[in-house]
């Protein structure tokens, strides 16, 4: 089980699938088929309505705003019990809500990656994450770099480019830097411009 954190925009779910990709491709030319997968934490926030309720709609993306028990449980149980199949939760940006099962951990993968902001965190339930998984990574990426990412991301679920820039100095950038606080806490750090998986 192998974590690959870093800030929002950094390229954490380019990575994952790329790594996966490449893990698969060369587990199929031995004969093993697919043994590895992604499991991402986005499929973790809390639903909308959730979100509203606890008056956290508008910082949607901050730690509080993600189901960090279930989270861990869910981890827990994969490394408890390897070798089941279990549903894992995905996140639809088209729609801003995550879709229950929205993948598989299949009993063939031996290899999860799990990639996300936040685990890394010394905060509670945060920090048991860390000990769950056997390393996570780090990608390191400044903020002159992941800005126009997030504003166009942001854009692309519907956002005017001033309602972009809002949200992203609101709540990414404040984000950015308490998940680059919690890089300390890394197997491995990778720098942006070295990444070439």
């Amino acid at each position: 089980m192998l974590g690959i954190a870093g800030p929002p925009g950094a390229g954490k779910s380019t990575a994952a699938d790329a790594l996966v990709r490449e893990i698969n491709d060369l587990a199929k030319s031995n004969g093993l088929g697919t043994i590895a997968v992604v499991a991402p934490m986005d499929g973790f926030h809390r639903f909308n309505a959730e979100l509203v309720a606890l008056n956290l709609r508008e910082l949607k993306g901050v730690p509080d705003s993600f189901d960090s028990e279930l989270f861990v449980s869910y981890l827990t149980r994969l490394r408890e019990l390897p070798g089941e199949r279990t549903g894992w939760p995905t996140f639809d940006r088209a729609i801003e809500e995550p879709t229950i099962d929205g993948t598989f951990i299949e009993p063939g993968h031996q290899i999860v990656i799990v990639e996300g902001n936040y685990l890394l965190l010394d905060k509670t339930p945060w920090d048991k994450v860390r000990h769950i998984l056997d390393q996570i990574w780090y990608i390191d990426c400044d903020v002159s770099t992941i800005e126009p990412r997030l504003i166009e991301r942001h854009m692309q679920g519907g956002k005017t480019k001033e309602g972009a820039k809002a949200k992203v100095d609101s709540t990414d950038l404040p984000n950015a830097r308490l998940i680059d606080a919690s890089k300390v806490n890394a197997c491995r750090i990778i720098q942006f411009p070295k990444l070439t998986v």
